[in-house]
């Protein structure tokens, strides 16, 4: 149950707050001084158990809390995800069912961040991806998160919402389906093989410590309503780089091969973002070197 010393803060709604993400985004809200309350499937302390494709129970637990701001992080976040109809339903229809419950407050949220992903602009022939950049997703996942995109501007005029376009970032306790974890997992185990696909993919790696600060800062930034925000590191690294810097850490090679069932024939090649506008938008960024984010997950 919530501490009572908590009913005079701010309340913060976030959805998917038992993945990873949402632990350290949920993390950087209390250190900032909300109640933080979360929606998710599993019911918790100070969770919410609901459905975002169940329309009626996303508007109980909206009802229920009376959020001052939100972060929307429930989603299929995983591109390889097999079942599309699955991706579409939860972050197109889910989101909107989300919406639909925060319009229908009598008080609607100071900010509502809806997370999207720097995939909607696949393989682009932009060498540095601003907010400009023409959208050109390459897979069912980004093309869900653009459809969320546009669908979600329907709701800009009843709702303070902010469009937030995270690139790649990773951290202690990400899935090692994800390729940066499978190949820290890989040195913590100290395997000597490791089989990957394109290692010519090269992507703007942050941390999720990062990426949960930025969240938090565009919430409480007025100027970032209504606005469509890249959040990144604007530095590529490609997967041998990552493996270089493990090597170093472990103090072994391994044996790198390409397996052609990991290449994907619609993978983006290279994602590298401008955060320019995310600096207008809240200040100076303190964005965490890549090094720095692999030896904590190999440290771990």
């Amino acid at each position: 149950m919530a501490n009572p010393s908590d009913s005079h803060k701010p309340t913060a709604l976030v959805t998917g707050i038992d993945g990873f993400t949402g632990r350290y985004v949920g993390a950087a809200l209390a250190e900032a001084g909300y109640r933080v309350v979360g929606m998710s499937h599993v019911a918790g302390q100070d969770v919410h158990p609901a459905d975002l494709c169940d329309r009626a129970a996303v508007a109980e637990v909206v009802n229920r809390v009376q959020p001052d701001v939100v972060v929307h992080l429930a989603a299929i976040a995983f591109v390889a995800h097999g079942d599309a109809d699955a991706i579409y339903r939860t972050n197109v229809t889910g989101t909107r069912h989300l919406l639909e419950a925060l319009a229908a407050l009598p008080r609607a949220p100071r900010a509502v961040l809806l997370a999207s992903s720097a995939n909607v602009y696949g393989n682009s022939e932009v060498e540095l991806l601003t907010e400009e950049t023409v959208a050109a997703p390459a897979n069912d996942y980004a093309v869900s998160k653009l459809a969320m995109e546009y669908m979600a501007k329907l709701w800009m005029d009843k709702l303070p919402i902010i469009l937030a376009r995270p690139f790649n970032y990773t951290g202690v306790g990400q899935s090692e389906k994800f390729l940066l974890p499978k190949i820290v997992g890989h040195f913590r185990r100290g395997e000597r093989t490791i089989e990957l696909g394109n290692i010519e993919v090269a992507r703007d790696f942050q941390d999720v410590r990062f990426v949960a600060d930025a969240y938090r800062r565009l919430l409480e930034s007025p100027v970032a309503v209504g606005e469509t925000v890249n959040i990144c590191s604007g530095v590529a690294h490609s997967l041998m780089d990552v493996v270089r810097m493990l090597e170093g850490l472990a103090n072994y090679a391994i044996d790198v091969r390409v397996n052609p069932a990991f290449v994907r024939a619609n993978d983006v090649l290279k994602l590298l973002g401008s955060n320019e506008k995310l600096e207008r938008l809240i200040g100076s960024l303190e964005v965490v070197p890549l090094e720095r984010t692999i030896a904590w997950m190999y440290g771990a």
